[in-house]
């Protein structure tokens, strides 16, 4: 698939699944030498067939590219594994996030974050170099960081786990409140690190369902496999 058009899926597949409203961005990997990130407008609005922006991994952002697109010229620079990456503000991850907190793995979708998703504590949005690079190493080798109360991004081999995750993540966080709100954060069943080895697994196509399932009814796609 086109670059181009699997960015623009991913882009409106946030947006319909309610992972993000007015703001966020995604991208995937072209080269070692550069990213494709989305229209700069709210990822609802980005058209089939309208071009995403060329963005170097290293150097300065060209123009018309949103300030935190520097995140993921970070993480691809620090992670050559990574192929695509979704930043975006979904509202269980942020209430979660209120309370300075990210997910315990409790079920299946939140075994892929063992043993907690890492945390950058920051409150501003994150425009500059430095921000970024601190967000990138606080991230490390994991499948997500949450921004402060900002939201979070995902980051994964392939587009269709990138957006799994998004979904993965804000799910983990949903249970994670309906937990809190029982008064059960302390005694409710958390996985272990074996459990969570087991589940988190990608083989049997749990990713490319997940993409079916949030991409279903896009006309780019349509159109692709036509």
């Amino acid at each position: 698939m086109d670059d181009n058009v699997t960015v623009g899926i991913m882009a409106r597949a946030l947006a319909r699944a309610g992972l993000s409203a007015a703001y966020g961005h995604c991208s995937v990997r072209v080269d070692r030498a550069t990213l494709l990130v989305c229209a700069p407008k709210p990822m609802g609005l980005v058209a089939p067939g309208e071009p995403g922006m060329v963005v170097p991994i290293e150097g300065k952002l060209p123009d018309r590219v949103l300030g935190e697109v520097r995140i993921h010229q970070k993480i691809y620079q620090r992670r050559p594994d990574i192929g695509a990456i979704c930043r975006f503000i979904s509202p269980n991850v942020v209430a979660l996030a209120a309370m300075e907190r990210t997910p315990t793995p409790r079920h299946g979708h939140g075994a892929y974050f063992y043993p907690r998703v890492p945390y950058w504590p920051g409150t501003a949005l994150v425009r500059t170099d430095e921000a970024a690079a601190a967000v990138a190493e606080t991230m490390a080798g994991a499948g997500a960081v949450v921004l402060g109360v900002n939201g979070a991004v995902t980051a994964a081999e392939r587009p269709e786990r990138a957006l799994a995750l998004a979904w993965y993540l804000e799910d983990a966080a949903r249970v994670e409140l309906a937990i809190l709100a029982c008064g059960m954060g302390q005694s409710a069943r958390s996985l272990s690190e074996e459990e969570a080895k087991a589940r988190a697994v990608w083989d049997g196509g749990t990713a490319e369902r997940m993409w079916a399932y949030l991409t279903h009814g896009d006309s780019a796609l349509s159109s692709e496999l036509c």
